[in-house]
């Protein structure tokens, strides 16, 4: 199927891997010119490597979208590369509780998730808007609607992004500008990955293939219809769509890709320990 995008310009901002680099994989398989962006210079360089030798386009552009003189360098690469289309993916998240959060953890998870994101939207609407058409998509999570107990300030931080994204569809009315949120549940990164088998192992768990491992995960800590974990792939796939002329009839929603979780009652194998990802 043409979903129309060839030629249309798109930053996905944390694609140097993870889901960010299958969103920009996605979109680059569609036609559109992609501008790889990281912290880390060789991962992001790998991405557009691998994109420009399936005949892709593709740039990078480097920056802690946090810091806001970077965030500028990085709008500034974006309004040069023609941006139409922002997918705001950076979203880092720490695992802690109630008891072990402090107000520094809550104010960095506001900087990284909903700050950089408006920081980096506000940068780039003039551009977005010059021609009557653009996208914004921003990524949540399935903790927006069932906050997780060991994600505390990460849940209520991506629930601002909920918010956010109806707030800018709204501000954009009439400029042919749309502003949607696709919200991942548990998402098979390799860092989830490692982050699973690193639990199996320490609570001792008889499962040690990761098809049972996977199984047992999809059961107790993400329990849900699909009975599996979700992939890049799922979450790439839905933000291509709301990137594409198919969905100029789709403002202001938030998308949920996790397979069924939201409404499933959840069980948490988690601890409070701290963890790091781009996604």
């Amino acid at each position: 199927m043409d979903m129309g995008l060839s030629g249309r310009p798109a930053l996905i901002t944390g694609s140097s891997g993870g889901i960010g680099a299958e969103i920009a994989r996605s979109l680059a398989t569609e036609g559109c010119p992609v501008l790889v962006h990281g912290r880390g210079a060789e991962s992001a360089r790998r991405v557009a490597e691998r994109l420009r030798a399936s005949g892709a386009t593709a740039e990078v552009v480097l920056g802690d979208v946090t810091d806001a003189a970077d965030a500028e360098r990085v709008a500034e690469a974006a309004r040069g590369f023609g941006v139409r289309i922002l997918v705001n993916n950076t979203g880092p998240f720490s695992e802690h509780s109630w008891e072990t959060s402090t107000p520094d953890d809550w104010r960095d998870a506001l900087d990284s998730n909903v700050v950089a994101t408006v920081r980096l939207t506000q940068a780039l609407l003039p551009v977005l808007r010059s021609d009557g058409w653009g996208r914004v998509i921003t990524i949540g999570s399935r903790a927006n609607t069932t906050p997780l107990p060991n994600m505390v300030e990460y849940s209520a931080a991506k629930a601002a992004v909920v918010n956010l994204t109806t707030s800018l569809a709204q501000h954009l009315a009439g400029s042919g500008v749309t502003a949607n949120c696709v919200s991942p549940g548990v998402i098979l990164t390799d860092s989830a990955r490692r982050m699973f088998e690193t639990r199996a192992a320490s609570e001792s768990w008889p499962q040690r293939d990761w098809p049972d491992i996977e199984a047992r995960v999809a059961s107790e800590y993400a329990p849900n219809p699909s009975g599996r974990l979700g992939r890049a792939e799922d979450i790439a796939a839905a933000v291509t769509y709301l990137a594409s002329p198919l969905a100029d009839y789709v403002n202001g929603v938030e998308l949920r890709v996790d397979g069924g979780i939201t409404g499933t009652p959840l069980v948490t194998a988690g601890s409070a320990s701290s963890s790091r990802t781009g996604s």
